[in-house]
């Protein structure tokens, strides 16, 4: 199989640089495993190794998340590790799970639910929020730090590129790996204007560029996956880092789950850093059966629920951001090593499905893959597929990365089935570390988009629907919001400060830049195909409207837009004429995107 049919071009003269290790991405996984390498460097015999790092944002803090984490492998890496060394980090003092009951009836419920939600009025309040009594212990984060992924990366990254030992270069995109004979020999960045990219060749490429990653599809799709894995589930994971109003009595270390609104598969969170400033957000899943899947508007509902807008009313939005979260666990997990590579973090299947944690688990597979590799250069051996299956592939085995990962394996497949059992699904999971479980199969996000008229059926005549997105189509723009207006959803209460349209949250809180000289990242390989599309759902998730109706019915891109958070990829639900398992869209490696450490 061609695996990059779509960036396919004549051979030019490219310079070429050797160097020993060659990593792509930094976020906590390759934070980890350069991490843990660089303490052993120099060698016992003197050797330096020559070890560069390329992240696609123009920051090594750019384009990542704010998280609750055990934080188990980070206080391993660094035991004398200070919350106050990092801005908006602090220990996890208060946790909370909330039921969120719907206050506008809007939200789309199911007969058993609606049922359930008048039995859980009774003991609701006002605020229409019902806490769990009881958080499960795989739920628990007690003890652990919520932090802006952000700011920590770039504490780390500040302490590597201070020993000298390794380079870490931002806005430099590798787009392709190196590949002959089998075997992974480096990376070629990406073109920009008439300056074709750079081949870096390595004896070891270390592949951490997360779940939409260029690098790691593209191994995927070269190699192929494991028997029995796939990445059928996916979340667009939405945010907003806020002021907290001065009487807003949430005190640091303060963390908020929430379920069951705006939409029942909706689940969100609100975490609080030092100094009266929250992270707060959404994650709308692949398996939220909806062809409208948008998450900024959903998000600014969730806020407005009564139980949180206490809390928020009176802030101000300080930054936002959107990242695509791998959510297929351990069967999401790839080829983890082959002859000169080896992949980590998120993008390797570490993301722990039932315990809702993955950046601990991305930093402990960094950390497994550092140590393998200093045994291999103390031993002077090749970086073969054979030696790093012994090594790293080893080592995660044995690790409590792998053994809660298998427990957590289908503790989500329920949620392909419905909400409710979703739940059950998860519950029995838990309780039984994995041995019971919802028996569902999961489908690809495809399978979870209906078409406008099924999905708004009762609820908007066709010929509206159709009405509606023509003229939303005419005014170059997503339907999403027409539609939800349609079907009941109240408007948006603007007040410029914390509730603001999408387009202004670029301008205020996003700060998107898109460095000139470079293609289009977003490509639409069969516009005619695209033409056909029921629901163009490229165009409603985009979480930075930078996809929207072009001619003749196909998307058009605007790349100083993109966030690059990668909905647009797995949401597409045409698929490519030559490998079902793609989609006509095609996400190729690019800089920019949001310009925000707090994200």
């Amino acid at each position: 199989m061609n695996t990059n049919d779509s960036q396919h071009q004549p051979a030019i003269e490219r310079q070429s640089m050797d160097v020993d290790i060659v990593c792509v991405g930094f976020g906590p996984a390759a934070g980890a495993f350069l991490t843990t390498l660089t303490r052993h460097l120099p060698l016992p015999d003197g050797a330096m190794p020559q070890v560069i790092c390329y992240e696609r944002a123009d920051d090594i803090g750019f384009g990542v998340s704010g998280v609750v984490t055990p934080a188990r492998a980070i206080r391993e890496s660094f035991p004398q590790f200070d919350p106050a060394q990092v801005p908006t980090c602090a220990p996890v003092k208060t946790e909370k799970v909330l039921y969120l009951l719907d206050p506008v009836g809007a939200s789309r419920r199911s007969a058993t639910l609606r049922a359930a939600d008048k039995v859980l009025r009774l003991f609701a309040g006002k605020h229409l929020a019902v806490e769990l009594p009881y958080i499960p212990p795989y739920l628990q984060k007690h003890g652990g730090l919520v932090m802006s992924i952000g700011q920590f990366n770039q504490w780390v990254g500040s302490q590597l590129m201070s020993t000298g030992a390794v380079q870490i270069w931002p806005g430099t995109p590798a787009a392709e790996p190196l590949v002959a004979d089998g075997k992974v020999n480096g990376v070629r960045l990406a073109d920009q204007d008439n300056m074709p990219g750079m081949d870096i060749r390595a004896a070891l490429t270390v592949v951490a560029d997360g779940p939409v990653g260029p690098i790691g599809r593209q191994l995927d799709q070269r190699f192929g996956m494991p028997e029995q894995h796939h990445t059928h589930d996916w979340a667009i994971g939405m945010k907003f880092v806020v002021n907290l109003p001065e009487n807003c009595p949430l005190e640091a270390g303060t963390v908020l789950h929430t379920l069951g609104y705006p939409e029942p598969e909706i689940f969100g969170f609100l975490y609080v850093y030092p100094d009266r400033v929250a992270s707060l957000g959404i994650f709308v899943p692949s398996w939220f059966d909806s062809p409208v899947r948008t998450a900024y508007r959903y998000l600014q509902h969730w806020m407005l629920h009564p139980y949180l807008w206490r809390y928020l009313n009176g802030g101000t939005l300080r930054s936002w951001g959107a990242k695509t979260l791998g959510e297929s666990g351990r069967r999401g997990e790839p080829y983890l090593v082959g002859n000169g590579y080896a992949r980590i973090g998120e993008g390797s299947g570490s993301t722990n499905v039932l315990t809702g944690s993955g950046v601990d688990e991305a930093w402990a597979t960094g950390a497994m893959l550092g140590d393998a590799v200093v045994e291999l250069l103390k031993e002077k051996k090749p970086f073969t597929k054979e030696n790093l299956e012994a090594t790293y592939v080893a080592r995660r085995r044995a690790s409590w990365v792998e053994h809660e990962a298998r427990a957590a394996e289908r503790a989500r497949d329920g949620f392909h089935k419905g909400f409710v059992t979703g739940l059950l699904g998860m519950a029995l999971a838990g309780a039984t570390k994995g041995k019971l479980h919802a028996p569902v199969e999961p489908r690809p996000p495809a399978g979870h988009t209906p078409s406008l008229a099924s999905y708004y059926q009762g609820r908007i005549p066709l010929s509206e629907i159709e009405k509606i997105r023509q003229g939303c189509a005419a005014k170059g723009g997503s339907a999403h919001n027409a539609l939800m207006d349609r079907a009941g959803w109240p408007a948006i209460p603007y007040d410029g400060k914390l509730l603001v349209s999408q387009q202004d949250a670029l301008l205020m809180g996003g700060k998107v830049q898109a460095p000139g000289g470079y293609a289009n990242h977003v490509a639409f390989l069969y516009p005619n195909l695209c033409e056909q599309c029921g629901t163009k759902i490229c165009i409603e998730v985009c979480s930075g409207q930078a996809i929207t109706p072009g001619e003749k019915g196909a998307p058009a891109f605007d790349r100083e837009k993109c966030v690059h958070c990668g909905a647009c990829l797995w949401n597409c639900p045409v698929p490519h004429p030559d490998d079902p398992d793609r989609s006509v869209l095609d996400f190729r490696a690019a800089p920019g995107g949001l310009h925000s450490a707090e994200n």
